[in-house]
């Protein structure tokens, strides 16, 4: 695995994507960035933005085994990590996994669903294991979770708190298509009203797990110089600084802007990375990690704009 063969996975899971997503080059590479960095994706959009469609083109693209489950207000935690049952025939308890065991996991609506179920994902997410009546089970090096929300403003909707949303390495807002965007994907997919088969798209996997974890160790070797993580921490401090956040980005949030901007670096066809490279991660890496101070939502404030805000006073390295 070198540059040039990263480069080109990356150009042909782009291909392969855009046959069915029109648009949204910006999530695509977040997404390709996170499974190179070992992190999860939140997708934030309000319905009909191809949230779902998104996520499932992506699974069949990198060839990972894919579960889907859609979060409902019932949904209780051992429907989606599974449960010892007693077998009356031999005396003995036998686990049924649930469907997280998986490796690409896309948790649909995931803030339809209270906070008791949402929290069941909490060492998931984090770990990449699940203990279950004090028995631990791997999930493998090749687990992911690409998660969808609709906008918390609307009804029906249970926010995530902090420790959730802090296991998401991006949150990716999921905007309107442009005119020309929305044009063809009317073209595309003017056909029907139901979700798309992806077969008869004709994709075809671009790398399977042995080649994720092979460019997973290239990334890691990825330069990030001292002048660069001197600026990288000076923005993470800087969030704890500003008088309009309760809560800055935490230790934590560093490493993985750091791990972050490695992959997005080598996605873009450099051994080395660049100040333009953390500033393009550090938006959706951030943002929702930060707590704004009730003055600032009064204001009409936001997360994103405060950390825009940061990121254009935090002088970087030449």
């Amino acid at each position: 695995m070198d540059l040039s063969s990263v480069r080109e996975t990356y150009q042909k899971v782009h291909e392969q994507i855009s046959r069915v997503v029109v648009g949204q080059d910006h999530a695509i590479s977040l997404l390709m960035t996170a499974l190179l960095s070992e992190g999860n994706v939140l997708l934030e959009g309000v319905p009909g933005t191809a949230k779902t469609l998104l996520a499932r083109t992506f699974a069949a693209t990198v060839s990972l085994e894919f579960n889907r489950i859609q979060f409902t207000p019932d949904l209780m935690p051992g429907d989606l990590l599974g449960t010892n049952l007693f077998n009356f025939q031999t005396n003995q308890f036998i686990f049924t996994k649930g469907p997280i065991f998986t490796e690409l996991l896309l948790a649909d609506e995931i803030n339809r669903t209270p906070p008791k179920t949402q929290s069941a994902l909490l060492q998931a997410m984090q770990e990449r294991l699940v203990t279950i009546d004090g028995q631990t089970h791997d999930l493998g090096p090749g687990f992911m979770v690409v998660a969808t929300q609709n906008p918390i403003e609307q009804e029906g909707t249970y926010p995530l708190p902090e420790a959730q949303l802090d296991r998401f390495l991006f949150k990716v807002l999921i905007d309107y298509p442009t005119r020309d965007q929305e044009r063809a994907m009317v073209r595309l997919h003017g056909t029907h009203s139901t979700m798309p088969n992806l077969t008869e798209f004709g994709l075809s996997p671009v790398l399977d797990l042995a080649d994720i974890i092979a460019i997973r160790e290239w990334v890691r070797q990825v330069e990030l110089s001292d002048a660069l993580v001197d600026y990288l921490v000076d923005l993470i401090r800087a969030t704890r600084q500003h008088p309009s956040l309760l809560a800055g980005a935490s230790p934590r949030s560093a490493n993985m802007v750091a791990t972050a901007s490695r992959a997005y670096a080598a996605l873009q066809g450099r051994p080395y990375v660049i100040p333009d490279d953390i500033k393009a991660i550090a938006l959706p890496t951030l943002a929702h990690r930060l707590v704004l101070a009730p003055g600032a939502e009064i204001e009409g404030l936001t997360s994103d704009g405060i950390l825009t805000q940061i990121i254009a006073q935090v002088p970087a390295p030449r």
